[in-house]
């Protein structure tokens, strides 16, 4: 059938999503302009540790005497998020296509140093919390972070910041451990079953909060050095006249996981976030992040209420969560042993798929039909974020970086949302002699072998970085890429179709890959009427549909095709 694309598709003279409109012809006929829609469905999410990113500020590189040599790549390397809205500015994420950037929590962490000696370690990472309503001086400021949200709106994309509620950070010789009310010391993790993934700590020294507490008895005060903390820098009366309002409006009972909600969720009202990635989700109660969801929906709602003339879009507010091992082939649930759990119905809207770099080790035609059929039926109205690498895998599809472009391929053109990680579109090493575990993957971002587009076997940085663009531009004018149904169209040569339909939009793109010669014909089926001018968003040249075929004539092996946006 002939796939009817709504009025005119938004010609995006706008980065960000604008109302429908109509407009007059010149025979005064009205046509209805449908805009692209933003679908987290179809979202590239960029991730990166806001330490290890860029450094716009080098005034706040060293803070609370945090002056120890440390273990390779385990201190402080200035990264902030000044760096982050510099690049924003610079229009880096937007000539990636990226729609969304999530960043590692910028609260303030620990001050101490953790396993002096040959494992010693700061908290640059953001996961060691000390104080949630705080920034910590190395990311930056409230100011900062404000700047920073709006740079992202202004451009269109979406912001995500990790929260974190499982633990509070490592007991050092700055950090004292929070009350026994507060949090449990052990026993640490077994992983057995679902009591010994929950009720225990993650690691050793890593104070697990008692989030299971959630009636009146399981009340709790305010940590002493919280609360100590608070009344030196002049703050305390606001801070517990606030809490006090917010337990007074919820009726919530006064136990960990509720005062760490509000914590949060005040970075919403604040600041307008667009989502969370949830850190650890596995490790708390489900009910945690259905109870975060639910104060996180209220303080969006009120956000927007009070910012109209910032507001992106009508999308609800976003949760993805870290289930670590997750695999999208078992479907919703997680598989505790002893339970099973869908996330899905505790507040998220996807979650991180563990799955994706073995599929990616499939040909493109089973990783997508895969995808497409999964997340097409039991998934209805959810999605999976897959990634390539990450921050604290170790065993990530294509560690040494030999095949980047295919790598780029599989991740930006599969069903589902997709995660970029810091250094993926520029090749940046995993692999750096003298780190310890996951710090061989968080080195500083390459801008100077970007910069300079060094080589390396068989390709240069500038190279990948630019497929890594195109792939990335084409995803976000066309939602049909992530969020459409699969259909391949022709075997030898490999070509197939996405489409998406909902109540008030469709979209369709054709693309091939592992194409031969100069001149392509690539056949669109019905997908198109006879004289669609469409766009190969790869070479960047104009076609025609013909008798439901298109002439590409590129020295590239790949075509991407759609109504040009």
């Amino acid at each position: 059938m002939k796939l009817k694309l709504l009025g005119l598709l938004c010609l995006l003279l706008f980065a960000t999503n604008c109302n429908n409109k109509n407009t007059t012809s010149e025979d005064d006929e009205m046509e209805e302009v449908v805009e692209t829609p933003f679908l987290w469905e179809n979202a590239q999410i960029y991730f990166l540790l806001t330490d290890r990113f860029n450094n716009g500020d080098a005034s706040n590189d060293l803070n609370f005497e945090r002056s120890k040599e440390t273990a390779k790549l385990r201190g402080f390397m200035g990264g902030d998020i000044k760096g982050v809205t510099a690049k924003l500015k610079e229009g880096y994420f937007n000539d990636l296509g990226v729609q969304a950037i999530w960043f590692t929590p910028v609260v303030e962490q620990v001050h101490g140093i953790v396993d002096e000696g040959t494992g010693a370690t700061y908290g640059y990472h953001g996961y060691w919390t000390k104080d949630w309503t705080a920034l910590d001086p190395n990311f930056g400021t409230e100011a900062d972070l404000a700047e920073m949200i709006a740079a992202a709106h202004e451009n269109g994309i979406r912001v995500l910041i990790d929260a974190v509620i499982n633990h509070t950070g490592p007991v050092t010789a700055k950090d004292p451990v929070f009350p026994e009310e507060w949090v449990r010391t052990e026993p640490a993790c077994q992983y057995k079953d679902y009591e010994t993934t929950v009720t225990c700590t993650l690691v050793k020294n890593l104070p697990d909060i008692k989030t299971e507490k959630t009636e009146e008895k399981g009340a709790v005060t305010l940590p002493p050095q919280l609360a100590e903390k608070w009344k030196a820098e002049g703050r305390y009366e606001e801070e517990m006249a606030e809490l006090d309002a917010f337990f007074e409006r919820t009726s919530y009972p006064k136990t960990p996981r509720f005062y760490i909600i509000k914590w949060l969720t005040d970075f919403i009202r604040k600041h307008g976030i667009d989502g969370y990635r949830v850190d650890t989700a596995k490790h708390t109660e489900e009910d945690v992040w259905k109870d975060l969801r639910e104060e996180a929906d209220v303080a969006f709602a009120e956000w927007k209420k009070e910012n109209p003339s910032e507001v992106l879009d009508d999308n609800d507010f976003y949760m993805v969560g870290e289930v670590y091992n997750y695999y999208f082939s078992n479907g919703r649930e997680f598989d505790f042993g002893d339970r099973k759990v869908d996330f899905f119905d505790n507040g998220f809207t996807s979650l991180i798929n563990f799955d994706f770099k073995e599929d990616a080790k499939k040909d493109y035609e089973a990783l997508f039909s895969k995808y497409s059929e999964q997340l097409n039926t039991e998934f209805q109205g959810k999605t999976v974020v897959n990634y390539i690498s990450s921050h604290d895998d170790g065993g990530p599809f294509d560690k040494a970086r030999t095949k980047p472009i295919e790598a780029a391929t599989k991740l930006l053109l599969c069903p589902g949302s997709a995660q970029t990680y810091y250094g993926d579109e520029t090749a940046r090493t995993l692999i750096i002699e003298g780190t310890q575990g996951d710090a061989t993957l968080r080195s500083f971002m390459n801008w100077g072998e970007l910069a300079s587009n060094a080589e390396r076997e068989g390709y240069s940085i500038q190279e990948v970085q630019k497929h890594w663009q195109k792939l990335g531009q084409f995803r976000k004018a066309h939602p049909a890429v992530g969020a459409g149904v699969h259909e391949m169209l022709s075997e030898n040569p490999y070509v197939f179709s996405r489409v998406y339909v909902s109540d008030n939009y469709e979209d369709a793109v054709v693309i091939g890959l592992g194409l031969e010669g100069m001149n392509k014909e690539i056949v669109v089926g019905d997908l198109f009427d006879d004289g669609t001018q469409l766009k190969d968003y790869y070479s960047g040249q104009s076609v025609e549909v013909e008798d439901g075929k298109v002439q590409v004539n590129s020295n590239v092996d790949m075509v991407l095709l759609g109504v040009a946006k």
